[in-house]
């Protein structure tokens, strides 16, 4: 029960446009206090709290039970009075170095599995490089073998793409899980556009 309640959900402000992810658990909670409501996302159609609770789970779709009633979980909800898209800024973390590289070397374009990438300085360290979204790529095991303690330009390797700090979307605050639903309140940019472009 507990794992549902923290699952992700989308959350639009009131001209549907995504300003964050919160937990299935508080997103109910805004739902139930009126202060959101529940977007089905296949007919866009708005629930509030009573009309939401007393619709019946699929066999297969997940949902919170008490004794009295099963509750659907929702995927997407929007605010009913915030119209402003936050400011939110990237983590500077691992897990979103790959997220913005897309799982991609930036040297050879090779995409061979989270386990054979690593993080690359632009300007090595021991040249005075820094940990930064400004200087770190994505690259595999061996492109980053091959550069070595050197420039991209010292060791005749370019980049594919510019590295810089991304802006935010969704894709950086939802934590291992993507809803396939979500593409539909997301421009397909935030997924598929070349980052550093």
């Amino acid at each position: 029960m507990s794992a549902i309640l923290e699952r992700p959900t989308l959350v639009l402000n009131r001209n549907w446009q995504p300003v964050g992810v919160a937990s299935v658990a508080r997103s109910l909670t805004k739902v139930f206090s009126g202060t959101a409501r529940i977007v089905d996302p296949l007919s866009y159609q708005l629930y509030d709290w009573e009309d939401w609770s007393q619709l019946v789970p699929n066999k297969d779709e997940p949902f919170i039970s008490s004794q009295r009633l099963k509750i659907r979980v929702p995927e997407v909800v929007t605010l009913m009075n915030y119209d402003r898209v936050p400011r939110n800024t990237v983590t500077f973390s691992r897990r979103n170095v790959f997220k913005r590289d897309n799982y991609t070397c930036q040297y050879c374009g090779a995409r061979p599995g989270s386990e054979s990438l690593t993080i690359d300085h632009v300007l090595p360290r021991a040249q005075g490089g820094e940990s930064s979204w400004e200087n770190c790529v994505l690259a595999c095991v061996e492109c980053n073998h091959s550069k070595a303690n050197r420039t991209p330009d010292q060791a005749k390797m370019p980049l594919h793409s510019i590295p810089v700090r991304p802006r935010w979307s969704p894709v950086y605050a939802a934590r291992r899980v993507r809803i396939e639903s979500w593409a539909k309140f997301i421009s397909e940019a935030y997924w598929d556009t070349e980052l550093g472009a």
